[in-house]
């Protein structure tokens, strides 16, 4: 299958650090001078790259750490804070840059940032009047968001697979039991494995339910199941055996087990926590892999992927365990994990479509994640995985029900009627005209409603 166009792996300083030193320059040397010349190509380059993926470009200084569309910089690069302080000073903490963007428009940023006008005019109107077009600027201003936090439900709303439904059923039920201080029941989590394996992995109802967008604050026994069974899909791409496989979807489906000791107010904050309740979060990993170890019956591997699943590849992360790898199933879990809470709700974010958890996957592979498994695992799924809802350029509504092999941007659609959402024949939207170009593309993928029954489209004997 042909690997979909992997986005560069950058780093959301460098982008911060040449806009400081552009604003350095203009305020040092006349327009023109070659080294102003210099930065700004350099600048111009690196825009070019970070919106190669077609998204705007989100840079977000948030309580001292940089977030590039969402997603923390390297602890490796958050060592800068002075240039951060810098930006902050001159009230810059979020800087957006749009597709089309000039270097002139670089250059009258980095103008107005050395000497802003004190007009008592707003920064958007002040650089509109500068001709930029393509760059926003702002203060981020913490707020208290509880009460205008979108609220999701808790879980699936709309018709499930069976065995997936049981399956989310007897997570919550384990969940619960040990968040109230029981010890883990590992014959139920063994029947659980099992379910997954030989009844939720067959059906093609519930993996398009687990790879779409999500319409649900992700809890965390929705969210092992989902990781347990991502896991399970790119352990399989990889050639795991039998038994490889049953440690894997066992130690994904325990590797938040962590959180059931952790106050739920924070786990469901709806907003950027301090810093004492981000070390709390943290500690989700040691609690779990405690539990875990104390365990009885449980793979020896289970406590490992528990402690490690948010270490990089680079031995960053945490917790601190220096510089250790993480091992193997820790990194496939990794990558299933992120990839399940991108597409899932939270309370302070809206779900990310599949394409776009994808390009970010790509983004911090090499760095957080393995490279060779973010690649295995977006061949896998591609752009528009099974059970998406999407619209065509042609405006047509779709669910798609098989991937094309070489064509991962294209697959095989079942037209969706937009009033009884029932399905109305077959579109492949590979298909090109008589000049080799594709008929239509797909446009936007959408979040599916209750009253779509993907078990109709995907397994329609079960439905």
């Amino acid at each position: 299958m042909t690997t979909p166009k992997q986005p560069p792996t950058l780093d959301p300083l460098a982008v911060l650090k040449g806009l400081a030193s552009l604003r350095k320059l203009t305020g040092t040397y006349p327009a023109g001078h070659p080294m102003i010349t210099q930065k700004l190509a350099e600048l111009g380059d690196l825009s070019a790259e970070l919106l190669g993926a077609g998204s705007p470009v989100c840079i977000d200084v948030i309580r001292g750490d940089v977030f590039l569309d969402g997603v923390a910089s390297s602890t490796e690069t958050q060592a800068n804070h002075q240039l951060i302080a810098q930006l902050s000073a001159i009230g810059v903490d979020s800087i957006h840059i749009h597709e089309g963007v000039g270097l002139d428009e670089f250059l009258a940023v980095a103008q107005f940032l050395w000497q802003p006008a004190d007009t008592g005019a707003t920064v958007a109107s002040q650089l509109a009047s500068r001709n930029v077009r393509h760059i926003t600027l702002g203060r981020l201003v913490p707020l208290d968001t509880r009460w205008r936090a979108q609220q999701w439900a808790d879980g699936p709303t709309g018709p499930l697979d069976p065995a997936y439904a049981e399956s989310i059923l007897l997570a919550q039920q384990t969940w619960e039991s040990t968040a109230a201080g029981k010890p883990l029941d590992v014959v139920t989590v063994r029947d659980l494995v099992q379910l997954l394996i030989r009844k939720v992995a067959r059906s093609n109802a519930a993996l398009g339910q687990i790879l779409a967008v999500k319409q649900y604050e992700n809890l965390t026994y929705c969210h092992s199941v989902n990781v347990a069974m991502l896991s399970l899909l790119l352990g399989k791409q990889v050639g795991l055996d039998e038994a490889t496989l049953t440690a894997l979807v066992e130690a994904a489906l325990l590797h938040d087990v962590g959180k059931t000791q952790i106050p739920l107010d924070i786990v469901r904050k709806p907003g950027a926590l301090d810093k004492s309740e981000r070390r709390t979060i943290e500690a989700h990993t040691t609690l779990g892999a405690e539990i875990l170890v104390q365990t009885e019956g449980l793979h020896p591997l289970t406590p490992t992927v528990a402690l490690e699943h948010h270490r990089g590849v680079k031995g960053n992360g945490y917790p601190d365990l220096g510089n250790a790898i993480p091992h193997p199933m820790s990194q496939i879990v990794s990558v299933a994990d992120v990839y399940e809470a991108l597409t899932g709700a939270r309370t302070y974010q809206a779900p990310r479509g599949p394409e776009r958890a994808c390009l970010i996957l790509a983004r911090i592979a090499g760095d957080k994640l393995n490279t060779g498994l973010v690649k295995t695992f977006v061949n896998a799924i591609t752009f528009f995985p099974v059970g998406s809802l999407v619209r065509t350029t042609r405006r047509e509504l779709g669910l798609v029900v098989r991937t094309t092999p070489g064509e991962p941007l294209h697959p095989m659609l079942a037209l969706v009627d937009e009033n009884s959402y029932l399905p109305m024949g077959r579109l492949d939207t590979a298909e090109r005209d008589s000049s080799g170009a594709y008929t239509r593309h797909i446009s936007q993928t959408l979040p599916a409603p209750d009253a779509l029954d993907l078990r109709v489209f995907l397994d329609p004997q079960a439905a």
